[in-house]
C-alpha cells in the first residue's frame, strides 16, 4: 500500500484546490457536448448533459466550502486553473484524452470514463504511477509527483482518510470564516443540497457526496439521496435506455431514449485559437475567452465573502450560450467544414482586484433583477 500523500493543513489546501480544478474541468467538456446538439433535437441527452453540469457546479462549491473550512483560499482565477484541452484524467493502464468534442458517441465514451466508478483490475493502493508525467493530468497527487489516482472516486477517498488523519492530530483545523461558506439559499440544482461544511462531519459528508454523486455509491446506480450517479445518466445514453430502480448496471429497463447523432453541429475537436484565421469568428471567440473568465472571476468572489453571488455565476455560465451559438453555428474556415467552437483559453488577469471588479460590474449590467 502507498504511504498517505495528505500529513498536514497545506496538504489538505492542495488537494482541495485540485478537487476544485477537476470540477471545474469537466464543465467546458459537457457544455460544448451539450450546445452542439441541434435546436428541438435531443431533448433526453441534451437534459442529461445539461443536469448533470450544473451539478459539476454543486460538487465544485462544496470543494470550495471545505477549502474555505479550513482556512484556504479558493481562486478560480489562478493560472493553469483551466486546462489546456485536451487533457488527461487517469485510466488505470492507459490514459485518455478529456477533448472538447460535439455530442458524439464518442463524447459520451468520455464522460462515461471521467465519472467511472471502482478502483483498477488488481489494483493494491489507490496511487498508480503516472505513464507519462508531462501529460496534464487532472487527477494526480499534488503532494506526490509523478502519481495519480485511477478513478474520481478514488481521488477524494484520499482527501476524506486525509482529513480524519489531520482533523485528529490539530484540533483548530476548522478555522475558516464561516460568512464564506454558501448555503442552500444560494444554490438549487435540483440534484443535491448544498450544506455549509464547519467541522470534520460535514466537510466528510461533503466530499463523500461528491464522488458518490458522480460514480455511484459504492459502484451502485443511486447515491445515498436515491439520485441516478453521472456515470449510470451518461450510460443511458449508451445503452439506449433509462434507468429503473432495481436494474443491473448493464441491463436499463425504462423507456427508451431518442438519440440521433447527425442532429449536432460538428464541431473542431479541440479547437484552438491559432485554428482561427482573422476575422469576426475570431474575434467572437476570444470575447468568449473573456467572458468565460469574468465567470470565474465571480465564481471567486462567490467563494471568497459574497456568495450570494453563485446565483449570478450560474445564470451568467448559461447566459455564456450566445456565443457559443455564434461559434458553432458557422464553419471555421479552413477546417475541412468543421464548425466554430469555444476554445477555453482564457486570458490571464490584470490583477485579481480589477478582474474581480470587472465580473461584478458586467454581471451587474448583465444579470436581471
Amino acid at each position: 500500500m502507498t504511504a498517505p500523500t495528505i500529513a498536514n493543513r497545506d496538504d489538505l489546501i492542495s488537494y482541495l484546490h485540485t478537487a476544485m480544478a477537476l470540477e471545474h474541468a469537466t464543465i467546458p467538456p459537457y457544455l460544448t457536448a451539450y450546445y452542439s446538439i441541434h435546436p428541438n433535437t435531443n431533448s433526453d441527452a441534451a437534459h442529461i448533459i445539461r443536469v448533470v453540469a450544473v451539478e459539476e457546479m454543486l460538487h465544485l462549491t462544496l470543494a470550495a466550502n471545505v477549502l474555505n473550512a479550513i482556512g484556504g483560499t479558493p481562486d478560480l482565477t489562478r493560472p493553469g486553473f483551466v486546462p489546456s484541452y485536451p487533457a488527461y484524467l487517469p485510466d488505470g493502464e492507459d490514459d485518455f484524452t478529456v477533448d472538447l468534442r460535439p455530442f458524439s458517441p464518442e463524447a459520451v465514451e468520455t464522460f462515461c470514463k471521467i465519472e467511472r466508478p471502482g478502483t483498477a483490475h488488481g489494483a493494491s493502493s489507490r496511487l498508480v504511477p503516472a505513464a507519462d508525467s508531462a501529460k496534464t493530468l487532472l487527477v494526480s497527487s499534488p503532494t506526490v509527483e509523478g502519481m495519480r489516482f485511477y478513478s474520481i472516486g478514488e481521488f477524494y477517498a484520499e482527501i476524506i482518510e486525509g482529513l480524519e488523519k489531520v482533523a485528529a492530530a490539530d484540533p483548530g483545523l476548522f478555522c475558516g470564516n464561516p460568512a464564506r461558506q454558501v448555503g442552500p439559499e444560494a444554490f438549487y440544482s435540483g440534484g443535491g443540497v448544498l450544506k455549509p461544511v464547519t467541522d470534520l462531519d460535514s466537510a466528510r459528508w461533503a466530499l463523500q457526496f461528491i464522488a458518490d454523486q458522480g460514480e455511484g455509491l459504492d459502484s451502485g446506480l443511486y447515491d445515498d439521496d436515491g439520485e441516478l450517479a453521472h456515470y449510470y445518466r451518461f450510460r443511458q445514453l449508451q445503452l439506449g435506455r433509462y434507468y429503473q430502480v432495481g436494474d443491473q448496471p448493464d441491463a436499463p429497463s425504462g423507456p427508451p431514449l431518442s438519440i440521433t447523432w447527425d442532429d449536432v453541429y460538428q464541431v473542431k475537436v479541440s479547437a484552438r485559437l491559432a485554428d482561427y484565421p482573422p476575422g469576426e469568428l475570431a474575434d467572437t471567440a476570444r470575447q468568449f475567452n473573456v467572458d468565460y473568465g469574468v465567470f470565474l472571476a465571480l465564481l471567486t468572489e462567490a467563494f471568497n465573502g459574497e456568495p450570494t453571488l453563485l446565483q449570478d455565476a450560474v445564470w451568467y455560465m448559461f447566459r455564456l450560450r450566445d456565443k457559443i451559438n455564434q461559434l458553432m453555428r458557422n464553419p471555421l474556415p479552413g477546417s475541412d467544414w468543421l464548425h466554430a467552437a469555444p476554445t477555453f483559453e482564457i486570458p490571464a488577469p490584470a490583477g485579481s482586484d480589477q478582474h474581480a471588479s470587472l465580473a461584478t460590474g458586467e454581471v451587474a449590467q448583465a444579470v436581471p433583477r
